[in-house]
Formats: C-alpha cells, structure tokens, sequence
C-alpha cells in the first residue's frame, strides 16, 4: 500500500523538536501558549458545548465526544478535554512531544491516546472524530489546504473542527516576529516565518475549498497592562480562531 502524503515540513517539526521538554515549564519558550492557554479554552469548550448541546456546569460535559487534538505538543489542551470526559487522541508529528505529553498525562492521572503521527496517516487509517483541534498549526505545514482537506475528512458528518492562526500585516509582523520572538523574548527566533501567516479571509476561502462550512471566527488579542489575553469580535490583528461545521 502507498504511503499517504504529507503535508509535514520537515524545518517546522524540527523547531518543535528542539523544544519538547519545555512544553510543562510555565516561564520556558512555550510561556505564550501558557498564557494564551485560558482564552483558547473558553473559546474551544463554548463551541463544543453550543455544537453538540453539552452544559458546562456539569461535571463531563464532553462525555462521548471523540476529539482530536491535532499538532498537541505537550497535551496543554488535549489534558483539559480529557477532564471535561471527551476520549481523546492527541496527534504530533515531532516525535520528541509525545512521550513529554504520556509523561504528563500519567502523572496527571488522565488516559489520552497520545500518537507519533500526522492527520493524513489517520485520515489514511479511516479515524472519525466529532471535533478536531487544530490550534496553531496550518501556519507550520507546507500545504495548508491538503493538511485541511485532511483535518475535514477526519470529521465526522456535522462535525466541529477549531482552527487558530496567526494573520498576515504589519502589526503581526511587528507583535508575533519582532516582540514575541526578539524583544520579549517568549519564542525562539525563528520559530514563526511571517511569510506563513494566512489572513482570516484567506483561512474562510481554505476551509471552503476543503469542504468545510465557516461558522465564526473571533480575535485573541493580549492586554500588556492585565498581561491576559481576551477575545474580541473585531480584532482579528494578530491571533484568531475559527469554528468551522463539516456539512451533514
């Protein structure tokens, strides 16, 4: 049998590679996602829980959900879906996350299905879920919309996939390359290229052509003076998420 394609590039799985033991070290190089971490998760568990009608307050809303936490690194948020109950895989192509990631989750007392793997292989293998988390990844491969084709096949009819990113201008070129990476100092430098970003008109028109139905998008934008993070509906400068439906 043929070996599926890959959208992996090769540079990119090699920056994350050299940074896997850092995933659990609030104030290491993964420090950002740590910080970001709060909002990206009132964002993600609002959707899942208006898609498939689960309350929150209750103590696993996820129950019966499959989701796959695509591109997971350490488990930062394939661990807080498997607390909500969801059965969970968590998908990397650097090989070094993933036994960081076991480590953690046992240690943590949690049971996810962490894989050395990408989503064309289990597309190829016939894996359904009923949400991919697609978080910060399309800005890494090198085809974004095959790497998308192959999220989408991955879903489930009237499934929900989450997929964040970085936009393309001036302000991100200044806030994400400039002051992430050489000011502040939070990303090794080097470890985004600008040239990568997709706006989010062009993330809506890739996720039409891959099949996929947009339904929201919304900004993350950082508050230097509260040091958090919130969301917003109109600033979609720098950060952004979207939900997007695979029709039924």
């Amino acid at each position: 049998m043929q070996a599926p394609q890959t959208t992996v590039d090769p540079s990119e799985i090699a920056k994350f590679e050299a940074m896997a033991a850092e995933w659990w070290d609030e104030n290491g190089k993964f420090k950002p996602l740590h910080m970001l971490n709060p909002c990206r998760l009132d964002y993600i568990t609002a959707q899942i829980a208006g898609e498939f009608d689960r309350d929150l307050a209750t103590s696993e809303p996820f129950k019966g959900l499959r989701i796959l936490d695509i591109g997971c690194g350490g488990g930062l948020l394939a661990e807080p879906m498997a607390r909500l109950g969801a059965d969970v895989v968590g998908a990397d192509a650097a090989e070094r996350n993933i036994p960081v990631a076991r480590v953690h989750a046992e240690r943590s007392g949690l049971t996810i299905d962490y894989r050395h793997t990408t989503a064309e292989a289990l597309a190829a293998a016939g894996e359904q879920f009923d949400v991919v988390l697609n978080m910060e990844v399309v800005e890494h491969v090198a085809s974004p919309i095959d790497y998308l084709i192959a999220c989408r096949q991955l879903l489930k009819r009237g499934g929900l996939q989450v997929c964040s990113t970085l936009n393309r201008n001036p302000k991100s070129y200044v806030m994400a390359i400039i002051g992430a990476e050489h000011v502040m100092r939070w990303l090794p430098k080097g470890t985004h290229e600008w040239s990568k970003f997709i706006t989010p008109d062009e993330l809506y028109d890739l996720l039409r052509q891959a099949g996929m139905d947009p339904v929201d998008r919304k900004g993350f934008v950082f508050n230097p003076i509260t040091w958090s993070w919130k969301l917003s509906d109109r600033d979609l400068s720098v950060n952004y998420v979207t939900a997007s439906i695979k029709p039924a």
